[in-house]
């Protein structure tokens, strides 16, 4: 189910590449003990009232019940219509009949949304490590799915330390990652951060050393220098080189490794054109964070993140 042991889960989180549908029995029981689900949506009409399928039945999900805020306009109804042939939450708020004796089950989305938000996001503090489902990539930043649809912000600038260009270049919709809460402003919106997830300075430069050549995505191209992203949160400067683009997979030669500038220099031996992978490792796995040091103790830079 949706909900385990009271964590609440993103929508597509736990459930997907796994069997879609419930039996008559399973939805009767969901029903009487106020189960919170998910079930994909196969349709959604020209009222936006969406349907979902759940096996023994259709599902139907009346358009004021389709999210927080839909109902007041607070929401915009794309993000009903951008649930077609994706997961939803929902929870069973009775059964009926259609006008041909079908039997279908009226469903709550919205309800859903309301539990978690009292019973889970609303207990965020800033720090806290959550889990996060991405949703839609804007070009200012990722907006990600912390728990039954309900949705966060994590800018561009918060996503890694090496920069890029768009958070496509790091993430794909459907994407389940981990992140920080950063901010929470007055209305109860949170902010996510998530390059200090990806370790400091030192965690990341000790995957290297001096004279070794491995690859890397070409991210800027500067009048002093081309920058070649080894990690998300590592780059290191190249010399200019001719026939190099933006984006391109980078063979490198690592030259030196200066930790008191945090600096790395590179010769690049190659480009080449490939798939990026949007893969990454989390060098901090608690719960919680209070501070992140991302720079060595003996550089002239400190770059620190406080969660108060």
């Amino acid at each position: 189910m949706f909900v385990n042991n009271g964590e609440y889960y993103p929508e597509g989180w736990k459930s997907e590449g796994k069997r879609d549908g419930y039996t008559a029995l399973e939805l009767l029981k969901m029903k009487e003990n106020g189960t919170i689900a998910e079930g994909r949506v196969v349709m959604c009409d020209s009222q936006h009232n969406m349907t979902v399928d759940l096996g023994a039945m259709k599902g139907i999900i009346p358009r004021n019940e389709g999210a927080i805020g839909i109902e007041e306009g607070k929401t915009k109804d794309i993000a009903l219509i951008s649930r077609v042939g994706r997961k939803v939450c929902f929870v069973i708020s009775d059964f009926c009949f259609d006008d041909k004796g079908k039997q279908y089950a009226l469903l709550s989305r919205k309800t859903a949304q309301q539990r978690c938000l009292r019973e889970s996001v609303s207990k965020f503090a800033l720090g806290d490590v959550v889990k996060a489902r991405i949703t839609h990539l804007e070009s200012f930043g990722a907006f990600c799915d912390i728990g039954c649809g309900n949705i966060a912000l994590l800018p561009i600038d918060l996503i890694s330390v090496s920069r890029i260009s768009h958070p496509r270049d790091r993430f794909f919709v459907g994407q389940n990652i981990r992140a920080l809460v950063q901010n929470i402003d007055d209305f109860g919106r949170i902010t996510l951060s998530h390059k200090e997830l990806l370790g400091t300075w030192e965690e990341n430069v000790s995957m290297f050393s001096v004279g070794q050549t491995v690859s890397g995505i070409v991210r800027s191209i500067e009048e002093y220098g081309i920058f070649v992203e080894l990690t998300p949160n590592l780059a290191g400067l190249a010399e200019l080189k001719e026939g190099v683009n933006v984006g391109q997979t980078a063979g490198v030669y690592i030259k030196s490794i200066n930790p008191e500038k945090m600096k790395v220099k590179l010769i690049i031996i190659d480009t080449f054109d490939s798939k990026p992978n949007k893969e990454f490792t989390y060098f901090f796995n608690q719960d919680r964070m209070d501070s992140f040091y991302y720079s060595p103790k003996e550089s002239d830079k400190q770059i620190i993140t406080e969660f108060i």
